[in-house]
């Protein structure tokens, strides 16, 4: 079984699990009082700026919740895409903890624009309403678009001049930087972004994300909830040491780069076929197609990956589901081809 479903299939980078290795000598302060802790909250400064104030937490999920937690009160809600993380793959976790209301804006693209954003201001006029607060993003989107720096300034100077804070998912932040050629902070600090998500379990990691405040007086209070929603871990220093290997050599974007390279080689394998429609421009890792449902459960004996939405679609033939192909660092050419090949045929 080859696998194209998500880059979270893929396994830990050795340079990672070499740096966890080292960090396993002698003893170290805990709860993230350690040197490696340290180096590697210095690294993300470096690709930050020296403003960022930066925690680190297990997992994805934890990240956007605890981030939307130190900016939110309860009779407050985020505005989404759609189809944002937050709001159909986190099980109901950013409600539940922040005792907030996520409400989901339309996009065809994973995209979030101000004339939908302003739609929803007017909730803010009574108080039978939930009070917009904070504007979700993702980076890259959830349909594997990428948010250009202009489009990032404005939605932040907008979200600025009407009393909302920007959040930014960036889970997959690292493609988006290799796909632009742009460094961290080009899509973060430089273009208005309050706070971000950080990961690095999609590119490498063998678990842990970073929580940046680049509005540092919005992360005041983090480690008490960071403390309280049970996200600091005592052995803190093994998510440190894997945040000072990613970021120290360049690793982050070298996966990433490689990623984007293996779905850049599936587009161009599989483009212009009669029985695959491209939905989405491939600019990410991730390539969003429609095809016969028959040809999808074929092809799933030996290529495994997602049904992103089962149901028809105007425009396009009546079952063709929408799927979704996705590279990882560790994707071979050999099995893009194959994959590629089976696809051409029909399987």
């Amino acid at each position: 079984m080859k696998y194209f479903a998500s880059d979270n299939y893929a396994g830990v980078h050795p340079e990672i699990f070499a740096a966890m290795q080292r960090a396993n000598t002698g003893m170290a302060p805990p709860y993230g009082n350690d040197t490696w802790c340290e180096q590697a909250c210095e690294h993300l400064r470096q690709h930050f700026g020296g403003e960022a104030r930066a925690f680190f937490v297990y997992t994805g999920t934890a990240a956007n919740v605890l981030a939307l937690k130190c900016l939110l009160r309860s009779h407050e809600c985020v505005l989404s895409a759609a189809t944002a993380h937050i709001h159909t793959d986190e099980c109901g976790a950013p409600e539940a903890v922040t005792g907030s209301k996520i409400i989901p804006l339309p996009s065809q693209d994973g995209k979030v624009r101000i004339e939908d954003i302003a739609k929803f201001m007017y909730l803010r006029e009574e108080t039978h309403f939930t009070y917009p607060r904070v504007v979700s993003i993702a980076q890259v989107t959830e349909s594997s678009t990428l948010y250009t720096v202009e489009e990032i300034k404005v939605l932040s100077s907008w979200c600025r001049e009407n009393g909302l804070y920007l959040h930014m998912d960036g889970a997959r932040l690292a493609n988006a930087c290799a796909r632009a050629d742009l460094p961290l902070a080009a899509f973060t600090a430089r273009a208005g972004v309050d706070v971000l998500s950080f990961g690095g379990a999609k590119n490498g990691l063998l678990y842990g994300e970073a929580v940046i405040f680049l509005n540092p007086e919005l992360g005041r209070e983090f480690p008490y909830v960071q403390k309280q929603l049970m996200q600091l871990a005592s052995k803190m220093r093994f998510v440190g040491a894997q945040f000072c290997a990613y970021l120290g050599s360049g690793l982050w974007l070298e996966n990433a780069r490689h990623a984007n390279a293996m779905t850049d080689l599936l587009a161009s394998e599989i483009a212009g076929l009669d029985h695959v429609r491209f939905t989405h421009r491939v600019e990410g890792n991730a390539l969003f197609a429609r095809m016969p449902g028959e040809m999808v459960s074929r092809l799933q004996k030996s290529f495994y990956f997602y049904v992103y939405d089962p149901n028809d679609a105007p425009g396009f033939p009546a079952g063709w589901p929408l799927v979704r192909f996705m590279t990882s660092y560790v994707t071979t050419e050999e099995e893009v081809r194959e994959f590629a090949r089976a696809v051409r045929e029909g399987a």
